[in-house]
């Protein structure tokens, strides 16, 4: 199987927005997924808040990367990778291990010392994937959210 791995444009959201709905499914939280193809567009490409790979098989979008930059008060400038998703049926074709790689080189290119990202305890292969390139599974740290309810609440007064 022939595929090349690039940075997405403004036209390949519709697909990656496709993606992002397949791995909520996965999850069994589809009505999770509030995004639209608008939010991508303006925030990747307008705002340029993210940096989004894809994997191009014959055209059609099978897998993506879609990463930013954070700060660290101990390391510096970071790059996380928010959702690495390939289409159920590619899984296990190298897609994934070919996005994740571009990832970590997009680090080295931009001088990070550090790339991050928060996989669930429930994905063993996804987990023995990373212990298996090197990565360090931070098993004492949570993984912290507010939604916008909370927010609202510790906003009043």
């Amino acid at each position: 199987m022939e595929y090349t791995i690039r940075e997405a444009k403004r036209e390949d959201m519709p697909q990656v927005l496709d993606l992002i709905k397949e791995l909520a499914a996965y999850e069994n939280a589809s009505s999770e997924v509030e995004i639209k193809e608008e939010d991508l567009e303006h925030e990747g490409f307008d705002e340029g808040n993210f940096k989004c790979f894809v994997a191009d098989v014959e055209g059609k979008i099978e897998g993506m990367a879609l990463v930013y930059f954070r700060f660290s008060t101990w390391k510096g400038r970071t790059v996380h990778l928010e959702d690495l998703i390939v289409r159920e049926k590619m899984r296990g074709t190298g897609l994934g291990g070919a996005l994740y790689r571009r990832v970590v080189q997009y680090g080295h290119e931009n001088g990070v010392r550090r790339v991050e990202w928060v996989v669930s305890e429930g994905n063993k292969n996804a987990i023995e994937f990373y212990e298996n390139t090197g990565a360090d599974i931070k098993k004492n740290w949570y993984t912290v959210h507010m939604d916008e309810t909370g927010i609202r609440k510790n906003i009043q007064e």
